[in-house]
């Protein structure tokens, strides 16, 4: 299957080398100009871990904050979200022939938003785990493709707990999911609304719709905000 990643560091690398190896070829890549708090985009070294993955690789990279249905080029089969922060609108998803499928680190539907492992350390939770699911124009409230549960560890940080166990669940579960569509078997299960937890960003801005139709300055239940120059 051809594959779009839009997706940020150490984990998109890792699901991209995964897709790689399983055979499925990467079109393009979506992900931050630079890593979090570097600020020299003339050195290579401060470039997100995805943009220099493609780099080497000829792979077409733009710039997350950017990505619009036009940077989706044709014949994509699969856009995949792997750690991405940049929210992917209806008209980019609709580029996928097969289906738009990302993955979260917790049990959906608990811990919705995009601090869910920092959440689940802060709550003492004993269980967590990591749930593939197609995306919507709900955050991380899209019908469920795969989910797994790990027991949190004692003594667990979110560094450790991201690190040693969802990141690698993550890269396997996404990896199943690919396999079950590239065969033809599609997974769609409902998240369950009556359970469901959203907790906001601990320390990053609001979530960014570019292709959200609102009123400038408009902020949703789920903590996002409208862009101005959405389009």
């Amino acid at each position: 299957m051809n594959i779009y990643i839009s997706g940020r560091g150490a984990f998109a690398v890792q699901v991209a080398d995964a897709l790689l190896e399983e055979g499925h070829p990467i079109t393009g890549v979506a992900a931050p100009r630079l890593r979090q708090g570097r600020s020299d985009d003339g050195d290579a070294s401060s470039w997100d871990r995805l943009r220099s993955w493609a780099y080497p690789r000829s792979i077409p990279w733009t710039d997350s904050a950017e990505l619009r249905a036009t940077h989706v080029p044709d014949g994509v089969d699969l856009i995949v979200a792997a750690h991405s922060h940049a929210f992917i609108g209806r008209r980019t998803r609709a580029r996928a022939a097969v289906a738009t499928i990302g993955y979260h680190p917790s049990l959906l539907p608990v811990h919705r938003g995009r601090d869910a492992v920092r959440w689940t350390i802060r709550d003492g939770d004993k269980v967590t785990g990591g749930s593939v699911y197609h995306l919507t124009e709900r955050t991380d409230g899209g019908p469920l493709a795969a989910q797994e549960h790990v027991f949190v560890p004692p003594g667990s940080t979110a560094q450790s707990l991201w690190r040693e166990h969802l990141a690698p669940l993550g890269v396997r579960l996404l990896l199943r999911v690919v396999t079950d569509l590239a065969e033809g078997r599609r997974i769609e299960v409902p998240q369950d609304e009556k359970v469901a937890t959203w907790e906001p960003a601990m320390d990053a801005p609001p979530l960014f719709k570019p292709e959200l139709i609102a009123l400038p300055g408009t902020t949703f239940v789920d903590g996002s905000r409208w862009a101005l120059h959405a389009r």
